[in-house]
């Protein structure tokens, strides 16, 4: 066994599928348990701490990545969440198709902007006050979440979190931008999707509702602007190097606290509950999945992946249940183990593309896949609006995404020679 390499017993990635099972189950099955924190703090620890002092003891350098990675992660994520939750972006649009499908195309656009973390919380809040006096509304956090929490984020690294390791691991900043293609097709596709959904959904609405709808619209307007100022210093430190980057990330933060205006997040209902319930789950995720990554770095070459679609559904599945970032460097290792041309980091572009886009979209099909998804889901179920359960929400994801799967899948295996 090389000293660099941990033998992983297969027994020690039944924490982190228990783990995985529970987030999906125990909200179903004991709702009044899982609403309080310190209940799933008590199912992660109970499940991570057996495999955090097992990695002391064998490996703790994997152990001190994750962990660091996990710091990364949700300095980030906070950082995000708490200068958003300092933006009110007030009114109350009519919540047409057509309104809400604009947002929704503003949320995808901002996303690759700042994150879709950032474009999550600034947006969600104002979509689902818009949308409070209709009925027919369980389509509009679901579809939000795969927009704007995820698939919007392909354009550039600073839209989601995989793409942005890969800039830090050495590809080039604006090599994401010519994965428009996908990312134009995708959200047309979606966008399209949802307006056809939400027209149907608005045509079976009350009439007394609609009305209700009409009379309490408010035109936009902002407060909470300085806050901007302190998004766009987060967005600027993903440049620094740690721990200079999470150094800012978090007085950012502090800063938007302390000098942004308090009526900004009185008016969001703002509450550290939804980063809290994020911090704990992940936490114990981040533990749990290391035996799982590694299982996957020793036995990789003899997966039989071998062409660009094959890295697509690969890193695209485990991202759905692990968390994106590290599923990407993963098989980015994975593909750069091939000795095949060295066109970008030491792989051909097309499989850096099938990574790429395999990670990012395919975090969509879970809550767990991505970092925003649980928060909307949290702050959706706050306001009101009846979310789907874990196993209904990646049915739907699924079955809605898979036409993007297979297109994306068809471009690869056949357009692969002119990528570059």
């Amino acid at each position: 066994m090389s000293t660099t390499t941990l033998a992983v017993p297969p027994v020690t990635i039944a924490p982190f599928a228990l783990l995985l099972l529970g987030i999906a189950v125990l909200p179903l099955a004991f709702p009044h348990f899982w609403e309080k924190n310190r209940n799933k703090a008590g199912f992660g620890g109970l499940l991570s701490v057996p495999i955090a002092l097992w990695l002391s003891m064998n490996q703790p350098a994997l152990l001190g990545h994750s962990l660091l990675e996990y710091v990364s992660f949700i300095c980030l994520l906070g950082s995000l969440f708490v200068v958003a939750g300092g933006i009110h972006i007030a009114g109350n649009l009519a919540a047409t198709p057509k309104t809400n499908s604009l947002l929704l195309g503003v949320g995808a656009v901002l996303a690759s902007v700042v994150g879709t973390t950032g474009a999550s919380m600034l947006l969600i809040r104002l979509v689902l006050r818009t949308n409070s006096e209709r009925r027919n509304t369980q389509h509009i956090p679901f579809f939000f979440i795969l927009i704007a929490a995820n698939c919007g984020g392909l354009l550039t690294p600073l839209g989601d979190p995989p793409l942005f390791l890969g800039y830090l691991r050495g590809v080039p900043f604006f090599w994401t931008l010519q994965l428009w293609p996908v990312w134009v097709g995708t959200l047309v596709y979606l966008l399209g999707l949802f307006y056809w959904v939400d027209r149907r959904a608005y045509e079976q609405e009350k009439g007394v509702d609609l009305e209700h709808d009409r009379l309490n619209a408010e035109p936009v307007r902002i407060d909470g602007k300085l806050n901007l100022g302190f998004m766009l210093l987060i967005v600027a430190s993903v440049f620094l190097p740690a721990p200079f980057r999470e150094l800012v990330m978090v007085l950012a933060s502090a800063g938007s606290l302390w000098f942004g205006p308090r009526s900004a997040r009185a008016r969001n209902e703002f509450n550290f509950g939804p980063i809290v319930e994020v911090a704990i789950l992940f936490l114990a995720i981040f533990i749990t999945m290391v035996p799982a990554l590694e299982l996957l770095r020793e036995h990789g070459r003899h997966l039989g992946l071998v062409a660009p679609w094959h890295f697509f559904f690969a890193s695209g599945a485990l991202s759905s249940v692990l968390d994106n970032a590290p599923t990407y460097l993963t098989f980015l290792s994975a593909a750069q183990g091939l000795s095949l041309p060295a066109e970008v980091v030491g792989v051909p572009t097309a499989y850096l593309v099938a990574i790429s886009c395999g990670a990012v979209l395919m975090g969509a099909n879970t809550y767990i896949g991505n970092g925003p998804n649980f928060m909307v889901k949290s702050i959706a179920d706050a306001a009101g609006y009846r979310t789907h359960s874990f196993f209904g929400y990646a049915a739907r994801a699924l079955v809605v995404l898979l036409p993007v799967y297979a297109a994306i899948a068809l471009y690869l295996a056949f357009a692969a020679d002119g990528l570059g």
